[in-house]
């Protein structure tokens, strides 16, 4: 059995990951994650999750087995071509917030699997449309006094019980939350692995959705 690292200290993607039933490591990876000019969202976050997948191999080289796999993800949240990273102070979660409020943004996430023997690496690429609910002002001020929106890239998380800023969604939620599982579980089977349970039915049953494109995904279908 292969030795999963992850690249990452999100709370969220350490979730979603033990429902594939591997055990995994954590080894965070540090890279400049600012956007280059004019660089779409799509690049972007295949270029920061290879980046990460590298760092965090770059610190393990000499110390792990050879089928050890590196797993890095990024997740950007992008409204009219402009990527949203994570506010910088209230202020600045007030602003996105309200940009986003009623209308349609995309959430892009990007994962890179590196695996340290030969350093093959496989990237894959989600994209979801995510339509946001008009929330009055008094909701958006509780929910920025929480502390929630300011690790949280365009100033939201879509799970949070108290804020639910989404009324709908019509494709792959985890992808939204930071780590699109069945994605993975695609690019893990070019690799030979498959995951010990049966993924889609446990992330829908953790995140309380029922997904309308998992099928789609795992038959090899593009960005959903």
């Amino acid at each position: 059995m292969s030795i999963f690292v992850l690249a990452s200290n999100s709370p969220r993607r350490r979730e979603l990951l033990a429902l594939t039933g591997w055990e995994f490591e954590i080894a965070p990876a540090d890279v400049d994650e600012t956007p280059l000019p004019a660089e779409p969202a799509a690049e972007y976050v295949l270029r920061l999750a290879q980046s990460k997948a590298r760092a965090a191999a770059a610190l393990r080289a000499d110390t792990s087995a050879p089928d050890t796999l590196i797993l890095a993800a990024d997740t950007t949240v992008v409204d009219d071509g402009l990527i949203l990273g994570k506010p910088r102070h209230a202020a600045e979660a007030r602003q996105m917030l309200k940009r986003l409020r009623g209308r349609t943004h995309q959430v892009y996430t990007a994962i890179a699997v590196l695996r340290l023997g030969d350093l093959a690496l496989l990237t894959d690429l989600c994209c979801t449309d995510v339509p946001m609910r008009s929330y009055s002002e008094a909701e958006m001020d509780i929910y920025i006094a929480s502390g929630d929106p300011l690790d949280k890239a365009g100033a939201y998380a879509i799970q949070h019980p108290g804020f639910r800023p989404v009324e709908r969604l019509e494709g792959c939620y985890a992808n939204v939350v930071g780590l699109p599982l069945c994605h993975l579980q695609r690019t893990l089977r070019k690799m030979g692995l498959a995951p010990q349970t049966d993924l889609p039915q446990a992330c829908q049953k953790s995140l309380q959705y029922t997904c309308p494109v998992f099928r789609n995904i795992l038959d090899g279908a593009g960005v959903l």
